[in-house]
């Protein structure tokens, strides 16, 4: 559990976001979908954690998967707006 912390927070500390925030950051498509998957990646372990920690762990079926990464996208989709859509639409006005 405390290898899961330290690696999140090693994550947050290390993302380029944090330390260039007048800089634009040139990723690619390839680079984002790596990005996004390792961080649905931590959250499933940090789940996984959660929940063996607190009894038995439920065997998860190719469904769960699919679910949870729609709602990963869904639920990161107020950031993704905020980050390309309205700060580029403020340099316009």
């Amino acid at each position: 559990m405390l290898f899961a912390l330290v690696a999140v927070a090693a994550l947050v500390l290390a993302y380029p976001g944090w330390r260039n925030r007048g800089r634009v950051v040139q990723k690619s498509f390839f680079e984002r979908l790596l990005e996004l998957l390792v961080f649905y990646g931590l959250v499933g372990v940090l789940g996984f954690a959660l929940e063996a920690n607190l009894g038995n762990r439920f065997p998860q079926g190719w469904e769960f998967y699919a679910i949870t990464f729609s709602l990963f996208l869904v639920l990161g989709y107020p950031g993704f707006v905020w980050r390309y859509l309205m700060k580029r639409r403020k340099g316009r006005a």
